[in-house]
C-alpha cells in the first residue's frame, strides 16, 4: 500500500463520484478506479458500493476514512515537525494573505506581529484562498486569512470579519442612484472573475443570482480582478464586491464604475483565520495561535 492509494481513496470518499475525484486529482477516472480496486484487493475488503449512478462508502470504507485522513495529516506534518525539532529560538513564520484583505485586518496582523515578536518573526505571503489553505495544511504557512466557507477537518477556523457586498455597475447607467434592485440588473451580464482566484463563496453567490433572475454571464479567464473592472467600466456587465469605501478591493475600480447596495438582496463575504489544530494545542504554534485568538477575538463588521 502506498500513500497515493490513501489520497485516492479520500478523494473519492469526499466526492462520492469517480469522475469528480479524478478531476480533483488531475488524472483520468479509469486509472483512479483501478487504484481503488488495487487498494480493496490488498485490504481484502470492498470500500465502495458502485452502481451506474451511485457511489457510496461501505462499512469498511466508512471505518477506513478517518484512519486514512489521520495518516495523510501526519505525513503532511512531517516537515513542520522536523522544523520544530531543529528550529532556532526565534522562528520565522508566514501568514497567508488572499487578495483584497481589508486594511483593518492588516492592522490586527501588525498587532499580532508586535505581540509575539520575542518568539516569532511574522511575515506575510500572498495567494488565493485555495492555495493558502493547502499551504497551512502541509505546514508551509503557520496561519492564513481565508475567504469562508472552508471545510478542512485538520484546520481550526476563527471568524474574523464580515464584509457586506454590493453591485459594481456602470456608473453612467445608474447615475443618481443610491441603491439597486436585482430587477435593475437583469439586462446586464454578471461578470465572473477567473475561477482560480475567486473564493468559494462566489460560486454560491452565482447560483443565488441565477435563481433570482440574473441569467446572463460573462466568464473571464487568465485575468485578475482588473479584468472584471474592465467589463463593468465598459458597460458590458456588473460584478459584486465590497461596499466599504476603505476596502482594498476599491483599488481595482476604474472610471465609470459605482458600487451600490442591493435593496432586495443581501450578500456578505466572511473571512476567517485558519491554522492546523495539532500545531496549536501544545504544538509549535501554541503561543502564536493564543495571541491571535486574543487579537482577533472580536470579529470586524463592515
Amino acid at each position: 500500500m502506498e500513500l497515493l492509494h490513501l489520497r485516492y481513496f479520500v478523494a473519492v470518499a469526499d466526492e462520492l463520484n469517480f469522475s469528480a475525484a479524478a478531476r480533483k486529482l488531475h488524472m483520468a477516472a479509469s486509472p483512479l478506479s483501478q487504484r481503488i480496486k488495487d487498494l480493496e484487493h490488498e485490504l481484502g475488503r470492498q470500500l465502495f458500493d458502485r452502481s451506474t449512478h451511485h457511489v457510496a462508502l461501505t462499512a469498511a470504507g466508512t471505518a477506513l476514512l478517518p484512519i486514512a485522513r489521520d495518516v495523510l495529516d501526519r505525513v503532511g506534518s512531517i516537515k513542520w515537525r522536523l522544523d520544530q525539532a531543529t528550529k532556532p529560538d526565534r522562528a520565522t513564520v508566514f501568514v497567508g494573505m488572499p487578495a483584497g484583505v481589508h486594511p483593518a485586518l492588516r492592522e490586527r496582523l501588525t498587532l499580532l506581529a508586535e505581540k509575539v515578536a520575542d518568539r516569532f518573526e511574522v511575515k506575510r505571503w500572498p495567494g488565493t484562498t485555495t492555495d493558502l489553505v493547502a499551504a497551512v495544511k502541509d505546514g508551509r504557512l503557520a496561519l492564513t486569512l481565508a475567504r469562508l466557507p472552508i471545510q478542512e477537518a485538520a484546520l481550526d477556523t476563527l471568524h474574523v470579519m464580515s464584509e457586506r457586498l454590493g453591485a459594481v455597475v456602470p456608473a453612467d447607467r445608474f447615475e443618481g442612484r443610491k441603491s439597486v434592485k436585482l430587477a435593475d440588473l437583469t439586462e446586464l451580464a454578471y461578470a465572473k472573475s477567473p475561477e482560480e482566484i475567486m473564493p468559494a463563496y462566489f460560486e454560491i453567490l452565482d447560483r443565488q443570482l441565477g435563481e433570482l433572475g440574473i441569467k446572463k454571464r460573462i466568464q473571464l479567464s487568465n485575468t485578475g480582478y482588473q479584468g472584471t473592472s474592465e467589463i463593468v467600466s465598459g458597460g458590458l456587465g456588473f460584478s459584486v464586491s465590497m461596499l466599504d469605501e476603505n476596502s482594498s478591493m476599491r483599488g481595482y475600480q476604474l472610471e465609470n464604475m459605482a458600487v451600490l447596495p442591493f435593496e432586495d438582496f443581501r450578500a456578505q463575504l466572511d473571512t476567517g483565520l485558519l491554522w492546523r489544530h495539532d500545531r496549536a494545542a501544545g504544538g509549535d504554534l501554541d503561543d502564536l495561535v493564543t495571541a491571535a485568538k486574543e487579537i482577533f477575538a472580536e470579529p470586524i463588521v463592515k
